[in-house]
């Protein structure tokens, strides 16, 4: 026996589930073929967050179905309904107002009879009961837990009214908790919001502004966009390299110089115009001798705002040559081009040499005349409008040329420098806030455990010595439940709760 059932308050009771309840049993084990309407028949995904949700998918049976169920299980308000297939332990209490309904095998049903029933919901709710449902679960693909398991749970029961204080000062707790959990939820978009103005006004010039003054004399990105291409030039020492560098010049639209929204030095360019674009490839997976190798290679779902140190795959030498995939240089910046969720439009620099899949832009910028830091932020600021970009007849997607075309604000080299520095101790902010919000949250999560382990232990409210005590309630309940049974005796009813009581198959989920 655990240690918190060994010391209870004096005038507490340890009791069986079964000696506090009237009725104990599960839903239909074979539930009749689904309806398009009717009458709700719910399983243990419509029970979450300790309510009974209605919204979620849930099976509907016909009216006469539904009475042969309700005879046996006959909910009302008041009950407690606890899952004990697949998500076992989830608990709720039948609520006074509730539409009526039904269960499948995975819930099961219990009347508490003189008891609190939110104070039997949240005795479910604590860390006690609910390791010993993991313990007492059985089945191999979807565990569960017997009926008769469950009538045979110990239950610590204080008097009644102590049984209310109870569930009224972890009702104040929890409703502390989660205003406190709803104001730090909204943490992560304030964070967001201010990030995307720190970038703003990075890429506005405003953080440099001070650094400019000081520092007037610096080669302006003009001179530096032509060194960037005679660089490039002879960078490229493969045929396909040379084309494309070509191409990009010979399509070069004259850059405006004097845009009055840039500071001075400062020009509009693209993406294709400070380096080389290029996607990669997937080796085809059915040819195992393609992987599991030692040449690192990234998929899209692993481009997240991030650097990149190490891969989920490798690729092998003849995966490598036998595929139209290039080792790309450290400092690679890469951009996601495919994705509904939040992967298109994110980046990555590369801190290794890696091969990259065909979902993955590739920026080259090997000429060291633009930071890759510079360009990871710049990508970071146009997320929306680079995801705008994508085309096509299905889900959205950019490619290669399209990247190309990304507009892209360049600073003179030095001032590059600067503004990187600038953003990086203004965002280091938000990594710590968000690191401890983390830690709250968990803290928090921790905290209501806490608290549902001194409520059961006797340790969160006061006993108040005129309270009557669990032992003469325990006796109320006895003859309650006598007057019950007596009721029920030799009826069909009655021995169908017995036969269910008694069942050893496990359960299963239709």
């Amino acid at each position: 026996m655990s240690d918190e059932l060994t010391e209870l308050p004096e005038d507490w009771k340890l009791v069986q589930l079964k000696d506090i309840t009237s009725k104990l049993v599960d839903g239909s084990h074979n539930p009749p073929s689904k309806q398009e309407v009717g009458l709700p028949m719910l399983s243990a995904r419509n029970i979450n967050d300790g309510k009974i949700d209605f919204d979620g998918e849930c099976r509907f049976i016909e009216e006469s179905a539904f009475k042969a169920e309700d005879a046996r299980t006959k909910i009302s308000a008041g009950d407690v309904l606890l899952t004990i297939v697949g998500a076992i332990g989830r608990a709720a209490v039948v609520p006074d107002s509730c539409q009526p309904f039904t269960l499948q095998r995975s819930v099961a049903v219990m009347s508490p009879i003189k008891i609190v029933p939110s104070f039997l919901k949240y005795q479910f709710d604590s860390p006690r009961l609910q390791t010993e449902f993991l313990d007492k679960a059985k089945g191999t693909a979807q565990k569960g837990i017997y009926l008769k398991t469950l009538s045979e749970l110990r239950i610590a029961l204080p008097p009644l009214n102590e049984q209310k204080r109870i569930v009224a000062k972890i009702e104040e707790l929890r409703d502390r908790s989660h205003r406190a959990k709803q104001a730090l939820e909204a943490v992560p978009e304030l964070c967001d919001g201010f990030r995307q103005s720190v970038l703003a006004a990075a890429f506005r010039g405003d953080l440099t502004a001070d650094w400019r003054e000081e520092n007037p004399d610096v080669e302006p990105a003009l001179v530096l966009l032509e060194r960037i291409k005679e660089r490039r030039f002879e960078l490229a020492e493969k045929k396909r390299d040379l084309l494309a560098v070509q191409k990009t010049y010979a399509e070069l639209i004259d850059s405006p110089v004097d845009d009055p929204s840039l500071p001075d030095g400062w020009l509009h360019c693209r993406i294709n115009d400070i380096g080389n674009v290029c996607n990669g490839s997937t080796p085809s997976r059915k040819e195992l001798k393609y992987w599991d190798g030692s040449i690192p290679w990234v998929s899209s779902g692993e481009v997240r705002n991030n650097e990149i140190f190490q891969t989920r795959e490798a690729i092998t030498e003849e995966g490598y040559e036998n595929t139209s995939v290039r080792l790309l240089p450290v400092s690679t910046v890469l951009l996601a081009m495919i994705g509904e969720g939040k992967t298109r439009g994110q980046t990555a620099i590369l801190r290794i040499e890696a091969t990259i899949n065909q979902n993955i832009a590739a920026v080259i910028l090997n000429h060291g005349l633009v930071l890759p830091e510079y360009l990871w932020y710049w990508f970071q600021y146009q997320y929306a409008s680079t995801r705008e970009v994508g085309s096509g007849s299905g889900p959205q997607a950019l490619n290669c040329q399209r990247v190309r075309e990304i507009p892209f604000v360049l600073a003179p080299l030095q001032e590059q420098k600067a503004v990187v520095t600038c953003i990086k101790n203004m965002l280091d902010s938000t990594g710590a806030i968000r690191h401890q919000l983390q830690l709250t949250v968990d803290h928090l999560a921790i905290l209501n455990q806490s608290i549902l382990a001194k409520a059961f232990r006797g340790e969160l409210v006061e006993q108040n010595p005129n309270d009557e005590p669990a032992s003469v309630l325990l006796d109320r309940i006895r003859i309650e439940r006598q007057a019950q049974e007596g009721k029920k005796s030799g009826g069909a009813r009655g021995k169908r709760k017995k036969a269910n009581n008694d069942q050893l198959d496990l359960p299963r989920v239709e």
